[in-house]
């Protein structure tokens, strides 16, 4: 049994043995096949790659023959072009250099010409010399002869004649002035006092009631007290806060507020009325309410500032410009209320340019703003019309407002009709009656400068300022002064005036002239 089974593990084996190289012989022929097949694909492939460049080179070498043979064409036909250009161009140029050849002749022809005439010219002017030297001796010796007559040298002659005709030609220029002033008075007086009655009936306005004192009314004395508090912690807490002077004194039922800021005195008092009302009055009740006070009338600023550009019709205004028009509504100037008097100037405005048919948004804003630089909160070196040109450029304002509102007083040239306008209604607003408080000594002084300037000229004796400074009379002594004179001392004295003095309104000055004689009978 054995031995039969090592016989059949012998036989399995050795079968296993064959397989495998059975096995083995099969695979080797089936990749020598395979290898033999990609051989020849590969060849195939070859073959057929050869013939395809094959194909694309004869394709190539007929389209560059096809390409030179059009670049060939095209070269000679850009020859050919230019060599035809070349051949008109020969034929341009022998044109030219026979017209030149001719220009030159006639430059040599002319020249020749030119020669002659300048030996003609010489001669002449060799001529014109001798001429002359006989004209200049003969008016020397008629010179000479006239000096012997009349006893002048020639220069002294000339001087008496320019004198005299320097007076004749001024009077004749003053009466000419007189005369076209006259003419011009006709012609415009009549439609620019309609202009300004019209623009002043339709603008009716408050009087002057401003002024640096407020009053604060209360129900009895005993109040003072508690305003003032104990040691007066209580009104100097109030000072300190508000920055104006509170006078309690013996005036029954009433406390005055000192101040020369309103907006200060307008806080100080609503502060005391609220003070009074609460009850509790002591100072870190005091600052509360102050602080309270100064919010709310800062927000009235503001209020007014959109209120009064809504009623004029103003858009597109700043808002801290706005806000400086709520401010004007407690400043004031010479007592006129800064708000009513910049609102007034606005509508005079309006009222003109429409008139005159002048752009009368601008006119209506820059009469709004002319006084703005005088709320400006801050202390400038400066006039308040340049001021308030500086803060109209700063805020975007268009230049024909900015000018206006900075030549509003003449310290700026005015470059635009709107700025006259503006400086014009400005005056009629401060000039007409009632609008302004003015201070006593400021109107005599005026009106003594105005007599001073008047008596500065040559020949004028006397000198009077009448109707509240709106007139000028001036005596002249009839012996040194001509009627001519006269008429030209007028004019000279108005520009005078309005050179160097400032002035509502307008000064009409009169030049009187009379010849008195005085005979005694004894």
């Amino acid at each position: 049994m054995a031995d039969i089974a090592i016989v059949i593990a012998v036989s399995a084996l050795v079968t296993i043995v064959l397989a495998v190289l059975i096995g083995n012989l099969l695979f080797k022929r089936k990749m020598t096949k395979k290898q033999e097949d990609a051989e020849d694909k590969s060849k195939l492939i070859l073959k057929e790659a050869e013939i395809a460049a094959e194909n694309l080179k004869k394709d190539r070498i007929l389209e560059a023959k096809e390409k030179i043979l059009k670049m060939r064409s095209e070269f000679e036909e850009e020859a050919n072009r230019k060599k035809n250009q070349i051949i008109s161009n020969e034929q341009k140029i022998k044109q030219r250099e026979q017209t030149l050849s001719k220009e030159l002749e006639t430059i040599k022809r002319k020249e020749g010409e030119l020669d002659d005439l300048k030996t003609d010219m010489a001669a002449q002017l060799e001529h014109v010399k001798k001429r002359k030297e006989e004209l200049d001796k003969f008016n020397q010796q008629k010179i000479q002869v006239l000096e012997n007559i009349s006893k002048l040298t020639a220069d002294e002659a000339r001087e008496q004649l320019i004198a005299s005709l320097k007076d004749e030609a001024q009077t004749k220029a003053s009466s000419y002035i007189k005369d076209i002033m006259e003419q011009a008075k006709l012609s415009a007086t009549k439609e620019a006092k309609k202009i300004v009655v019209e623009t002043i009936q339709r603008t009716a306005t408050e009087h002057a009631i401003e002024n640096c004192v407020s009053i604060f009314n209360i129900e009895s004395d005993d109040i003072k007290g508690k305003v003032i508090g104990r040691e007066g912690r209580n009104i100097r807490a109030l000072e300190a806060a508000t920055g104006v002077e509170i006078i309690v004194d013996d005036t029954p039922e009433a406390i005055i507020i000192s101040g020369f800021d309103p907006v200060r005195r307008e806080i100080a008092r609503l502060s005391l009325h609220r003070l009074v009302q609460d009850g509790r009055i002591h100072p870190a009740r005091i600052e509360e309410i102050v602080a309270k006070t100064t919010k709310n009338i800062e927000d009235e600023i503001v209020e007014i500032g959109e209120r009064t550009v809504i009623d004029l019709g103003i858009h597109g205004l700043h808002p801290e410009l706005v806000k400086m028009v709520g401010r004007m509504r407690f400043r004031s100037s010479y007592g006129q209320n800064l708000l009513q008097h910049s609102r007034e100037v606005a509508n005079l405005c309006a009222i003109m340019a429409s008139e005159l048919g002048m752009n009368v948004k601008q006119a209506k804003r820059a009469g709004l703003l002319h006084d703005i630089g005088k709320v400006w909160p801050e202390e400038l070196e400066k006039p308040h019309a340049i001021v308030g040109m500086e803060l109209a450029q700063k805020y975007k304002e268009h230049p024909i407002v900015c000018n206006a509102i900075g030549a509003h007083h003449d310290e700026i040239e005015m470059n635009n009709i709107i700025s006259p306008i503006v400086q014009a209604c400005d005056a009629i607003s401060g000039a007409r009656p009632g609008a302004r408080r003015e201070v006593m000594e400021q109107y005599i002084k005026r009106l003594k400068e105005l007599e001073e300037l008047g008596l500065s000229f040559d020949g004028v004796e006397k000198c009077y300022a009448i109707q509240a400074g709106r007139e000028l009379r001036v005596i002249v002594d009839a012996e040194k002064a001509s009627d001519e004179r006269a008429s030209q001392l007028s004019f000279d004295i108005s520009q005078k005036i309005e050179r160097d003095m400032q002035y509502p309104g307008q000064v009409k000055v009169t030049v009187i002239r009379e010849m008195r004689s005085v005979a005694y009978a004894k």
